[in-house]
């Protein structure tokens, strides 16, 4: 439902019924902005997990670098194309809201005939002979007719003004207020599908990586299942060494599969998130970034968040709408004062044309609807305390999501620099291991084990990139400036 805060009946004076009922609407629009800042796991339920297809699908392979993906994603994006229709349906309620302060002025005219019983509007026969006067002789014409017909032109140039209306002050100052909190939540819109559109396209940039891996991994156990091969026809290794082998090639190869069909979903999944079409093939040309951020404290992030977070300038925006809301409900019992007229011409049967015009001002003043007023001052005042309270607590959530945005990128950090000496140490075990085989030392189990824990090293490291990567881009977030800086984070 499209919430219509400012319609015309909201500041004219004299429909104040329908004045309230909007006002009180109103009262609905934080929930329907914040929706852009609530993350839902279900696609179904959240639309920043859909786009629009921009193309169909086409033979040639799409080269989609990270800034092209995030490029794609704010012009397809479905969550983001609700959040702009939102912020264009309340920029047409702030122009509503500014005809107020102009005069209404309308132009009409017509021409028609008109038949009239003239006893049907209390000129009967009795009062008609007291106007014999008037006709030729003193003496009503015999069979005159109480029936008349006459041809009428008009045309009339109306006016009207208010030059003086509390709710109409405080009713613009409520429409900005709400269509700035409509900005604030189209950016925080935006900021939504940066995140969406990076974490999809990191997650498929780690499982390409998961993919090049159990390739290079497949490449070596192809060699090893081959060497052991080669030493058992030739009789100097048993036959349990190249079985086991071919066990670890045939796991190997297993792996691949599934890396590569991991990938494909991802990539589609990135595809939804950005308009693609889901047949599309694409070719990520981005590698997996990684950068360490310059040291912050909490309190630096949280004042840049105070000053950047598209959710708390919507916030602050809607504590300032409900205040002029507040002050409407308050200004109804403040006289309102309205001139109108109108100025014309008509012509009758073509006897002449002739002006005619009305000028009239209004002064309006309640007298007693003290219950009423009273009743909608304290629900504003509540809806008013309500919205100061989230704030408040806006603040104290923001510092902790900083606080753990920080602890998270620390954490993250020092899990990629273990998972790459665990990859360094796995494969010189791995080289070692595989001179002690050529050298005929050793069997290939302790080379076979080497190869699973470089593997395992492998796919750690991978994780670890991807997590620290997703805390700078949560970091980003918390502070308020992922979309102008998502790159600086990431370090691209």
């Amino acid at each position: 439902m499209v919430v219509n805060p400012f319609p015309h009946s909201y500041v004219r004076p004299g429909n104040q019924r329908a004045s309230v009922a909007v006002l009180t609407a109103v009262f609905l629009l934080g929930s329907v902005l914040s929706q852009a800042q609530t993350q839902n796991p279900s696609s179904a339920q959240n639309p920043f997990y859909g786009s629009v297809t921009a193309h169909p699908a086409m033979d040639d392979t799409l080269k989609l670098s990270l800034d092209e993906a995030v490029k794609r994603g704010l012009e397809n994006n479905l969550g983001l194309k609700q959040s702009e229709a939102m912020q264009k349906s309340l920029d047409g309620e702030k122009l509503e809201a500014v005809q107020e302060f102009f005069p209404l002025i309308q132009l009409s005219g017509g021409t028609g005939v008109y038949q009239h019983n003239l006893a049907a509007i209390g000129f009967n026969s009795s009062v008609i002979s007291k106007f014999a006067s008037f006709f030729p002789g003193g003496v009503v014409p015999p069979g005159f007719s109480s029936i008349t017909r006459d041809d009428l032109t008009t045309g009339q140039l109306q006016f009207s003004q208010t030059l003086f209306s509390g709710p109409v002050f405080d009713g613009y100052k409520a429409a900005g207020a709400a269509d700035r909190a409509a900005h604030f939540a189209k950016m925080s819109a935006r900021g939504e599908v940066v995140q969406q559109v990076a974490t999809a396209y990191l997650h498929a940039l780690a499982a390409a990586s998961e993919v090049d891996n159990a390739k290079a991994l497949l490449d070596s156990d192809q060699l090893i299942f081959k060497q052991a091969h080669d030493a058992h026809e030739a009789g100097t290794v048993s036959n349990l060494d190249e079985l086991r082998a071919r066990v670890q090639l045939q796991a190997q190869q297993q792996a691949l599969i599934a890396a590569e069909n991991a990938l494909e979903k991802d990539l589609i999944l990135l595809k939804r998130e950005i308009g693609v079409a889901p047949g599309q093939k694409v070719a990520l040309t981005d590698p997996t970034p990684y950068n360490e951020l310059a040291t912050q404290t909490p309190d630096e992030v949280r004042d840049v968040a105070y000053k950047y977070r598209q959710d708390y300038q919507n916030l602050l925006n809607q504590s300032v709408e409900y205040k002029a809301i507040h002050a409407a409900y308050r200004s109804y019992r403040l006289p309102t004062l309205t001139f109108g007229g109108y100025w014309g011409v008509s012509t009758v049967n073509d006897a002449g044309t002739h002006g005619n015009f009305a000028a009239q001002g209004t002064l309006s003043i309640p007298l007693f609807r003290e219950a009423k007023l009273r009743g909608d001052v304290e629900a504003a005042q509540a809806q008013l305390d309500s919205v100061n309270a989230q704030l408040a607590e806006l603040r104290t959530h923001i510092e902790e999501q900083v606080r753990v945005a920080l602890l998270d990128v620390d954490a993250t950090r020092q899990l990629v620099t273990v998972a790459r000496s665990n990859v360094g140490l796995a494969t010189r075990t791995v080289s070692d291991e595989t001179d002690r085989v050529n050298a005929g030392v050793d069997d290939n189990l302790p080379l076979v084990e080497a190869q699973s824990s470089l593997a395992s090293a492998e796919s750690n490291l991978i994780e670890s990139l991807y997590q620290y990567n997703l805390a700078k881009l949560a970091l980003a977030r918390a502070s308020g400036v992922l979309e102008t800086q998502y790159r600086v984070y990431l370090g691209k």
